[in-house]
């Protein structure tokens, strides 16, 4: 998806909230769930600005935009919490482990190596939940 076409007479949270669906899955859901207590109208700005208005811009694919989620959340080294669940997104929009793993691992370079290593554990993490490994049972 390149762009969220808004609906006729859908507002920025609507179309936010259905971005955040496509893209995020149950992760932004939790991560909304866990505001409801403390900052109910916060969850509402991540709806309406980052999905509603920045996410559904044309321009760039969903993919595209989690590359660049993921390669900026890396750099940051502080947003490991998020890194995850953007991480979750990028495979949710079609990523492989592989894209995901070199895209932290360019982040060495310009951030250095604890942040590309913080995020390699981060994707290491959420690819062992995502993708158990099968292990035989001996007989």
């Amino acid at each position: 998806m390149t762009h969220q076409s808004p609906n006729v007479g859908e507002s920025r949270l609507e179309r936010g909230k259905r971005a955040l669906a496509e893209i995020d899955g149950a992760a932004g859901q939790n991560v909304v769930a866990a505001l409801a207590d403390i900052a109910p109208d916060f969850a509402n700005y991540l709806f309406e600005f980052p999905f509603g208005d920045i996410y559904s811009r044309p321009g760039l694919d969903l993919r595209g935009r989690e590359i660049a989620t993921i390669a900026a959340l890396t750099a940051m080294g502080t947003a490991i919490p998020q890194l995850k669940v953007h991480i979750e997104a990028g495979l949710n929009v079609g990523l492989t482990k592989a894209e995901i793993t070199e895209t932290i691992m360019q982040m060495a370079v310009y951030a250095g190596f604890p942040a590309a290593l913080n995020g390699l554990f981060a994707a290491k993490e959420i690819f062992a939940a995502r993708f158990p490994v099968q292990r035989e049972q001996a007989a």
